[in-house]
């Protein structure tokens, strides 16, 4: 029970303190710009020193966790077009670790995600492709995908922000 009243509170803050183009029922674009602030003010409120964190052994740490959304956001978005940046490797998840090259990355993703969307007709969206090359779906449904995703890993990490003493910006 206690979870659940926190898990309200939590969401009834992040809305209160939405712009009035951001967030909740504000369509994707609102959506988009509400979890890429909420990410980089988390990212930039952490220690540097909390970017090795991890909740166990074998887990993600915190940096790899900013960074594997980065590089999903780069890769997913190559489904609908865009080629992946110079340097794109999965093994980046692992080797950039300092938190000005994390956000550097993640910054660059989200803004790629931002602007690719922003040339899109709606026609467009409806373009078919395949994803990881055996599902047939849609440019609109990557572009699903892509805010859902970093939506689950900001979960995430507000969790590994909390469990290592950092408390998210919004919630102050």
């Amino acid at each position: 029970m206690r979870m659940m009243i926190a898990a309200l509170l939590l969401a009834a803050s992040a809305f209160a303190q939405q712009g009035p183009d951001e967030g909740v029922g504000r369509g994707y674009d609102g959506e988009l710009r509400h979890v890429t602030s909420q990410l980089i003010a988390l990212a930039e409120a952490t220690p540097a020193d909390k970017f090795a964190w991890r909740p166990a052994a074998g887990v993600r740490s915190t940096s790899e966790v900013y960074m594997h959304i980065a590089l999903a956001n780069f890769y997913l978005l190559s489904f609908t077009g865009p080629k992946t940046p110079a340097g794109f490797d999965f093994k980046l998840e692992k080797s950039v670790t300092s938190k000005a090259e994390v956000i550097d990355w993640l910054k660059r993703s989200l803004d790629a995600v931002r602007t690719a969307r922003a040339a899109l007709k709606p026609a467009d969206m409806q373009h078919k492709v395949k994803l990881f090359n055996d599902r047939d779906t849609t440019v609109d449904a990557v572009y699903l995908r892509i805010i859902i995703h970093n939506n689950e890993h900001m979960g995430q990490l507000i969790a590994y922000a909390r469990m290592s003493g950092v408390v998210p910006p919004w919630s102050q």
